[in-house]
């Protein structure tokens, strides 16, 4: 039987390292953002790399959700990194139900100013937070609730943090998580150019450096609403 985890992030918490962590277990199988073309094409959001991302991906909803994510594997482990405002967009959430969900958030001021380099002026939608917050409601009264992990946390302690989160999916732990090989994967979605030059970068997740993190003032509203639902989501 095939253990399908399914990882509800934002942009910009370091989603993709942790993909890269569980891409170097020898027992799993990972997706990259499997919905993202699909929510590009209905949104008509302008992301970079925006055509190439909608050309190379099955933009047909039931069709990934039944053909990928849930569909056939050679390893016993499966672990898709999802964007919660990528699936929050389309109706169908019950397939959340089949999957083990796990919620990685990061401080909404650190992903604003990260965020807003690549993508000007972003909607609450675009952040995240708002897609997590309704997904972790509708698991919660579906009896399902998810554990939620904060970036900072990971890349404070990867090894305690990485056990425990393999604890909570009921997964044995493995070593290998801890380290990669540097550059792009064959996995990566065809936005990597665009998001993943820190990722390509690395081989393993970077300690985390406190920094005074500014956020322009015209994103100060978005911020206070962000926080709000930042802190809904990490209460559980």
């Amino acid at each position: 039987m095939t253990t399908r985890i399914n990882l509800i992030s934002g942009p910009r918490n370091i989603s993709t390292a942790l993909m890269y962590a569980f891409r170097s277990r020898p027992d799993t199988t990972v997706l990259d953002e499997p919905l993202f073309g699909a929510f590009l094409e209905k949104t008509g959001v302008d992301h970079p790399g925006r055509a190439e991302t909608i050309a190379s991906m099955n933009t047909d909803v039931q069709s990934v959700i039944h053909g990928q994510i849930l569909g056939a594997f050679d390893t016993p482990i499966v672990f898709i990194k999802n964007m919660g405002h990528h699936i929050a967009e389309f109706d169908d959430w019950s397939w959340l139900l089949e999957v083990r969900n796990v919620f990685l958030t990061r401080d909404p001021a650190e992903v604003l100013v990260s965020f807003s380099q690549n993508v000007p002026n972003p909607t609450i939608e675009l952040t995240g937070f708002q897609g997590q917050v309704r997904l972790q409601r509708y698991l919660r009264e579906a009896g399902r609730p998810a554990p939620v992990f904060d970036a900072r946390q990971i890349l404070e302690d990867p090894r305690s943090t990485l056990e425990h989160l393999c604890q909570e999916l009921n997964i044995p732990w493995d070593e290998s998580m801890l380290s990669w090989e540097p550059g792009p994967k064959p996995e990566d979605g065809a936005w990597g150019p665009y998001w993943y030059e820190r990722a390509w970068a690395s081989t393993g997740f970077q300690p985390y450096t406190p920094r005074d993190v500014e956020v322009p003032e015209e994103l100060s509203d978005l911020l206070v609403a962000c926080e709000a639902l930042y802190s809904e989501l990490r209460a559980g």
